[in-house]
Formats: C-alpha cells, sequence, structure tokens
C-alpha cells in the first residue's frame, strides 16, 4: 500500500457521463451547516455558473427540529434520517459538517461506499481516519475534500496538495486554533490571569461552554495530524503528538516572556529531520520580532518552510461560520465542476513507512523555567549544579522577586539547547533541593 509519496493527485482520470444538474446533500444545520445551506440555496444562479450546470440542494439531514423551522429554508428539504441523503440516488456530493468521530466517520464511509464524492469541516474524524477515508475513495473512483477543516477559510489544504508538492517541507509552526490565540492575546495585553480571559471568551463567543478541546490543545492536535501526514508523508494518529495545553500558564510569564524580549502562543509544530519528523503541540515562548509571535486575537497562521519555495506565511481567520462555509462551498464548487465536466481524479496518498514520529524526549530546543526557592545564599548554585550534570547550560538566570517575610525568592532561567529528556531529569532533580519550593512553571522556547 505505501511506497515513496510522489504525488497526492493520480494523473489517471476517468471520463464520466456529463450531467444536467449536480444533487448536494448536507449532514448537519449547525453553525457552519446553516450557513453552507444560505449559500447553496441564496447563490444558486451565481454557484450553477460557476459550475456550469445546476448545483441543487435536495436534501438536508438535521434531527433537531427548532434549526430547521429557524432556518427558513424549504422544510421539503430536511429528513431526521442522515441515511437518506446518503441513499438518494439523485445525491452526487455529500456535505458533512457534524463535527466528531462518530456518527460522521459511518457516513463518510458509507457515502464514499456508494460512490458519492465527500466534502467535509470535520478535523476530528479526518484526523483519526484520513489515509482510509483517501483509499475508499480511489477504490470508488470518486474523492473527498477537507479544505475546511484545517485552518477555516484559509487556503492550506489546497497549496500542500498541489502547490508545493515540489518541494521538500522543512518545518510547520502553526497557531491554528483561534479560541486560545485570543486567550493568550489578553492574558498578554491586559495582563488578566487565565480564567479570567478563558470567560471573556465565552462570553464573546469565542470559547465553548466546555472549552477543553480547545485550551487543553485537542483541536490544534487534530489539525497538525492532517498538515504532517500531507507535508511529511508519515502515517500519524492524534496519540503520536505531543501535546500541552494553555491552562498552566501565569500573567507572571507573559510579564516576564515580554521582558526577556518574547510572546507566548500555543505552537503545532512539525519538523523533519534525517527522516525522523517531531509533531508536538505546546505553549512556546516566540521572539517579539517573528510574525507568528504578532498574530493576535482570534486570528490563525502557519508558517511552511520549503526548500525551493522557503518560508511562506498562510493568515487569517481560522474560524467561525462565514470563513468555514466559504471553504466548504469551495470545496462543492471544485468537485460539481469535476462531475460537470464529466471528469474524475481519484486521491492518492502514499506514505513512507520508513518515517517515524520522534518522542517527545528526543527533540532538542531552549527552556524558560520558573522556580520558587529560599532566599538565601547558595541557592543558584546548586540549581547549576544540577543543570550542569544534565548537560544543560543556563543562558541567563534572574532573581525576579522576593517576599522578605515568607523567606521566598522567584527565580527566572533561560537555557541553551537542550534534550527534553536531560531536561525532564533535571526538573525532578531540582524538585528535590532543599532550597526548592517548587517549579511553578516551565515553557519551551522556539527562536
Amino acid at each position: 500500500m505505501y511506497g515513496p509519496w510522489t504525488k497526492l493527485i493520480s494523473r489517471s482520470r476517468r471520463q464520466l457521463g456529463k450531467k444536467e444538474s449536480i444533487g448536494v446533500g448536507l449532514l448537519g444545520l449547525g453553525v457552519v451547516g446553516g450557513g453552507v445551506a444560505r449559500a447553496l440555496t441564496g447563490r444558486a444562479e451565481a454557484l450553477d455558473t460557476q459550475v456550469g450546470c445546476p448545483l441543487r440542494l435536495l436534501k438536508i439531514a438535521e434531527k433537531d427540529l427548532a434549526k430547521t423551522r429557524a432556518s427558513q429554508i424549504n422544510p421539503d428539504l430536511f429528513t431526521t434520517d442522515p441515511a437518506e441523503v446518503i441513499a438518494d440516488p439523485e445525491i452526487d456530493i455529500v456535505i458533512e459538517v457534524l463535527g466528531g468521530e462518530h456518527p460522521a466517520m459511518e457516513l463518510i464511509n458509507d457515502a464514499l461506499g456508494r460512490g458519492k464524492y465527500v466534502v467535509t469541516s470535520n478535523k476530528e474524524v479526518m484526523a483519526k481516519h484520513f489515509p482510509e477515508f483517501l483509499s475508499l475513495a480511489k477504490d470508488k473512483g470518486v474523492d473527498i475534500l477537507y479544505e475546511a477543516s484545517v485552518g477555516g477559510g484559509i487556503p492550506l489544504i489546497a497549496p500542500f496538495k498541489q502547490n508545493l508538492l515540489a518541494n521538500e517541507i522543512r518545518t510547520i509552526y502553526a497557531i491554528i486554533n483561534g479560541t486560545t490565540n485570543y486567550i493568550l492575546t489578553m492574558m498578554a495585553s491586559a495582563g488578566v490571569d487565565f480564567s479570567s480571559a478563558l470567560k471573556q471568551a465565552q462570553d464573546l463567543g469565542y470559547a465553548e461552554a466546555d472549552p477543553i478541546n480547545d485550551i487543553e490543545g485537542i483541536d490544534a492536535v487534530y489539525k497538525l495530524v492532517i498538515l504532517t501526514t500531507l507535508a511529511f508523508r508519515v502515517e500519524v494518529h492524534p496519540d503520536d503528538i505531543y501535546r500541552e495545553g494553555i491552562s498552566r500558564l501565569s500573567s507572571r510569564d507573559f510579564r516576564y516572556a515580554k521582558e526577556l524580549g518574547y510572546e507566548i502562543k500555543l505552537l503545532a509544530i512539525a519538523k523533519e529531520q534525517d527522516g525522523a519528523i517531531e509533531a508536538r503541540v505546546h505553549p512556546v515562548f516566540l521572539p517579539q520580532d517573528l510574525l507568528l509571535a504578532k498574530v493576535d486575537g482570534v486570528n490563525n497562521a502557519v508558517q511552511v518552510e520549503g526548500d525551493l519555495v522557503g518560508r511562506l506565511l498562510f493568515y487569517g481567520q481560522g474560524a467561525g461560520p462565514a470563513p468555514t462555509s466559504s471553504a466548504v462551498i469551495a470545496d462543492v464548487i471544485d468537485v460539481a465542476q469535476r462531475i460537470s465536466h464529466g471528469v474524475s481524479i481519484t486521491p492518492m496518498l502514499r506514505l513512507d513507512p520508513t518515517k517515524k514520529i520522534k518522542p517527545i524526549s528526543e527533540i532538542e530546543t531552549r527552556y524558560y523555567l520558573r522556580m520558587s526557592t529560599v532566599d538565601r545564599h547558595g541557592v543558584l548554585a546548586k540549581i547549576s549544579r544540577v543543570m550542569g550534570d544534565n548537560l544543560i547550560s543556563i543562558s541567563s538566570v534572574i532573581q525576579k522577586e522576593s517576599d522578605i517575610s515568607a523567606d521566598v525568592a522567584e527565580i527566572v532561567l533561560m537555557t541553551y539547547p537542550a534534550k527534553e529528556q536531560a531536561m525532564q531529569q533535571a526538573m525532578r532533580e531540582i524538585e528535590h533541593l532543599d532550597v526548592v519550593r517548587e517549579i511553578s512553571n516551565f515553557v519551551r522556547v522556539e527562536d
């Protein structure tokens, strides 16, 4: 099944009979689904012109009757059974915007198995079942498109599948969760703590009532799986990617970061070196002069470096109904044009089995460490000795604050590049020093 991945799109085209009209079915009428439905019905004439024949929304599956009544869409289009959409012989393209792994996975498999094209915005189901979907689509002579699954309205998937194919991708640095980026922006600019910034994000509708997928980096992991697979031709599962969220960050960390010339971002990182792939999601210190460090609010940005093209930055709104709907409709137009012209272009996913995901213990980077210690002579000497024993060089040490009455000092140190395994061992040893009260925080640094 696997071999060197020379291209993502099969050059063999199968001529199909041209159709007088193209039927579309929609699974889900949530925020994104509603935007897609309105675009398909409200812009029908313009879309028909782009496609070259009538593009018709024939069925919408939605179990919540309140949504169907509020949509102001022809009630005859609705069904509460998504299987009706999949089974309808007049439907050529199935749009899945349900979210989550189940029942999306089963519905997508059914649609592809029946020879229908699929368009999805679902990053979780794509991250967990990416290779099998593309394999099934190829077997059935159809395709699955997923531009909206990463970066909302930012064109990302298409460049990786087409424009960047000639490149050996070296690195991906990505801010791909608008909720966490907004929270970190507020903590940095307003000096508020994490809980206050999260509440503000929830009040503004940027964060869900249960924000765990965002603040713990799970959403970013799903998106990084897709980008890593495309960029580095490696089979990767969400469990392969090291993940840390942002909830342990303190307003003090942002204050000290600024003093040291850095911003803090939740970064999705993928790199290749000597056939091994780094893939990780966690907070990082970024130098303030980097473009990524200036990406604020709910915006997303993905920086890609290739051997031929150099460094590129894709920037824009990464979420929201309008940008995501835009990406979904663009994929629908792409598929519909293929059907209209009687041409099938099937996906070809060729992965390199020699490439592996590197364990987090093997990465090498710089580190920021904040700790609470007793306020007396000899503390730094003991800490430095532990770092030296683990082959870690300290670039700077600053005693930031002292509480004389409590005999407590706060120390911030930055290291030179070191192995993660060595740093973790050093922290375990430092925590057991009699002069250290606690290690308050630990953040990796990407220069």
